[in-house]
């Protein structure tokens, strides 16, 4: 078969930038981001790659520009935040993400690695195969690495612990949780591009039968759900997680934990507060760059 050509999207932005300008793209357009840092000028290009071209028309771009506009009211410095469209020739693609992933181990439960890697998990160590089909990001950002750590941490094996992804994405956590034996797994996603790209991805790591993705965010939450969870992960925007706090920490049965990302770091104490007045308490947390993340219990 002869390859088919690429389209990246990239944004120019300061190191500041770079983590949040990343988890924009990954949610834009559901696919794993890369970033090439160019220390001299204190910036950075941040890309995704897209297997169709994507619609480019002025109404499109101005909505991307003022998605990045809004970014920057949050308080960042953008720098330059160029919008670019350029088309790759697909090896192009292939050999950069040979050349910038590697393994990654969280803990010692659970090891994400691209289909090539001849790395060996250790004795009973659950492995999540993560290969460059343009759909699955690498678990690397701050804010899915704090979440995986949560999965990992919060295991009590053999024990029945259901989980919730509210914003499941291309489904990387809802795949590690059935890796991890988590049971059952629901994963929610307001857009159907990435309800069925975390199928595909669960259906190529053999797990798609464990796990029920379907349509639905946050607002659509039940406040009475006829079933809890006892785990569940947000990584959300502040604003969202505030909004609908009621809702999200509804879907959480006794004793268990609420795993909260996407939080600016100045946003945190807001998050912090609203969600201890709803009667929850910080048992971890972790900051990386602009991003907080924590996990909130009974």
């Amino acid at each position: 078969m002869r390859p088919r050509a690429l389209w990246q999207v990239s944004v120019v932005t300061s190191r500041e930038a770079e983590e949040a300008v990343a988890a924009w793209l990954e949610g834009t357009f559901h696919e794993p981001a890369c970033s090439y840092a160019d220390f001299r000028k204190g910036l950075a290009t941040v890309s995704v790659c897209l297997s169709r071209p994507p619609d480019w028309s002025a109404v499109r771009r101005g909505q991307l520009a003022g998605a990045l506009a809004r970014i920057r009211a949050c308080g960042l410095d953008l720098g330059p935040a160029r919008l670019k469209l350029a088309r790759l020739r697909p090896q192009d693609w292939a050999q950069a993400w040979k050349r910038h992933f590697r393994p990654m181990t969280v803990g010692p439960a659970l090891l994400l690695k691209p289909g090539w890697s001849r790395r060996r998990p250790r004795q009973g160590q659950a492995v999540v195969i993560l290969d460059p089909g343009l759909s699955f990001g690498t678990g690397r950002h701050p804010t899915t690495a704090f979440c995986l750590r949560q999965l990992v941490a919060r295991r009590r094996s053999p024990q029945a612990q259901s989980f919730l992804d509210v914003g499941s994405g291309s489904g990387i956590l809802a795949i590690a949780a059935a890796k991890l034996g988590y049971t059952p797994i629901e994963a929610l996603d307001s857009d159907p591009d990435a309800i069925r790209v975390g199928r595909a991805n669960a259906r190529r790591n053999r797990v798609l039968a464990r796990i029920r993705f379907r349509p639905g965010d946050a607002a659509r939450l039940p406040r009475r759900p006829a079933r809890k969870y006892w785990l569940v992960c947000a990584n959300l925007t502040a604003d969202l997680l505030l909004e609908h706090r009621r809702r999200l920490v509804a879907q959480l049965q006794r004793g268990g934990c609420l795993v909260l990302a996407g939080i600016l770091k100045r946003e945190f104490p807001a998050v912090r507060q609203a969600f201890e007045a709803a009667g929850l308490k910080v048992a971890a947390s972790r900051a990386s760059g602009q991003w907080r993340s924590g996990a909130f219990c009974f």
